[in-house]
């Protein structure tokens, strides 16, 4: 039951998917499946479960609801796999992302529901990206002329990120940064707090009474497989959105601390040399970019849906887009049967000749992100709500649901007893049913889709007239 949806350009199902296809479609008890996938939300690689649950009156000792999977298409309850890949399962990436969607924007926009006001609107923000250094001349598409190699590359164009000269490019340093962004990040913010006391002729412990750094940030691989991160950057009083920080705080002001932090000989990392590698001392790159983010648009394309979306993309990626696998590497054969591009094999070559370097690095183990090992998306605590918290309203939301259709809402929870007893069975779909919920999934999303284009459609019209 571990086979994977496919992809949704497949032209043709081969004879023994198709067979199994119409067999799953042709079963009397298939509405019911079709329902538990629509309940996933097309979920390539569901996760099973058998048992029962049981809801009774404390008090009468009355069965109020009684449930099992025995009823259910192969005796099994279907549940979302919640991966956050998209290139594992793109329905609950789509749900990871919506939930990121609104912890970033409701930290932008404020939200009453997660205890963040709409005033955070007026603190300073700004939106970051922190970029890796270069470790070797790579083929590109700049905004004026031609690649150094003398080409016009088309925009996707396979070369694109690749080293003009493999034989100098530093890839041991590409990994090895990557390995360590997580820790320059660190730095950076500890550093952020130290500029912005400095221009405030304040210490970090008088600073931490009158103003606090919030941030949301997002990790993004590029072509060439380094690392850089997106932030959203604010400025809070010392109890965090709820509190405005003090008048002399700027824009401005944030700006020019995040510059000075980020070009500081402190935000730096050192890596010991270890055999035929040098020693080395890891700082952000020179593209460092910070633009004010805009409540509801100037003309700039930095307004806050525009940032909530941006984050949210990336938090569905990792360094898939580079050509590497999105699960751990066993042995480099692999890279064989999968074709990955020669620039990511040699990444991922050095991520393992370094493994015996820097054992506790775990670069080996890390590979196929192409060393790194943080977090993609993370955020301070204060910042806005949690993806937790954003679960928790959807489960909340789905149990009340449920106890509306068992007519269950008008009774005191305590007075019902709830017994279950569910046991895992398994996860996946076989290849009929991969190729029935790939069709489902894409008729969700089209009618997401068309549901928020009518949606925009509504605001655009609502505004015209106003």
């Amino acid at each position: 039951m571990a086979h994977r949806a496919p992809t949704a350009h497949a032209p043709l199902l081969d004879p023994t998917t198709l067979g199994d296809l119409l067999r799953v479609a042709s079963a009397p008890d298939y509405t019911r499946w079709e329902d538990q996938v629509r309940r996933t939300g097309g979920c390539s690689d569901p996760v099973h479960l058998t048992g029962w649950t049981l809801h009774k009156d404390k008090t009468t000792g009355e069965t109020l609801h009684h449930y099992t999977t025995a009823v259910e298409p192969g005796g099994r309850l279907r549940l979302a796999c919640g991966n956050r890949r998209a290139s594992r399962c793109p329905s609950c990436a789509w749900t990871y992302a919506g939930d990121t969607y609104h912890l970033i924007r409701a930290g932008l926009a404020g939200d009453d529901r997660r205890d963040v006001p709409a005033t955070v609107r007026d603190h300073p923000r700004v939106f970051a990206t922190l970029t890796a250094p270069s470790f070797g001349p790579v083929h590109n598409r700049p905004d004026h002329g031609t690649c150094r190699c003398g080409t016009q590359h088309a925009p996707d164009a396979s070369e694109l990120g690749t080293a003009l000269d493999p034989a100098t490019y530093d890839y041991a340093g590409a990994v090895l940064f990557n390995n360590h962004a997580g820790q320059l990040w660190q730095r950076f913010t500890t550093r952020l707090r130290r500029e912005l006391a400095a221009r405030a002729g304040l210490t970090r412990r008088e600073l931490a009474d009158c103003l606090r750094v919030s941030y949301g940030k997002v990790a993004e691989f590029q072509k060439r497989g380094a690392l850089h991160f997106h932030a959203v950057i604010r400025l809070d009083g010392p109890d965090g959105p709820g509190t405005p920080p003090p008048a002399w705080v700027t824009v401005g002001l944030l700006a020019d601390a995040i510059h000075a932090a980020a070009e500081h000989s402190y935000t730096s990392v050192s890596v010991p040399a270890a055999g035929d590698q040098p020693a080395r001392s890891f700082r952000w790159g020179t593209q460092l970019d910070v633009r004010p983010v805009k409540a509801f648009g100037d003309g700039s394309d930095i307004t806050e849906q525009a940032v909530a979306s941006y984050v949210a993309k990336y938090s569905t990626k990792a360094a898939e887009n580079t050509g590497t696998l999105d699960r751990r590497i066993g042995e480099l054969a692999e890279l064989d049967r999968h074709q990955v591009p020669d620039h990511t094999r040699r990444l991922i070559t050095a991520c393992r000749d370094l493994d015996r370097l820097y054992p506790d690095r775990r670069l080996w183990a890390w590979a196929h992100m192409l060393g790194f090992r943080g977090h993609f998306s993370s955020k301070s605590r204060r910042y806005s709500t949690t993806l937790g918290a954003l679960r928790q309203t959807r489960a909340d939301y789905r149990a009340a649901q449920e106890q509306t259709a068992l007519a269950l809402d008008d009774r005191e929870p305590d007075t019902v007893l709830v017994l279950t007893d569910w046991q895992y069975a398994g996860h996946g779909h076989t290849p009929g049913e991969s190729a029935l919920a790939a069709t489902i999934a894409r008729d969700l999303q089209l009618n997401r889709e068309t549901a928020r284009e009518a949606l925009q459609d509504q605001l655009a019209l609502e505004g015209a007239a106003a």
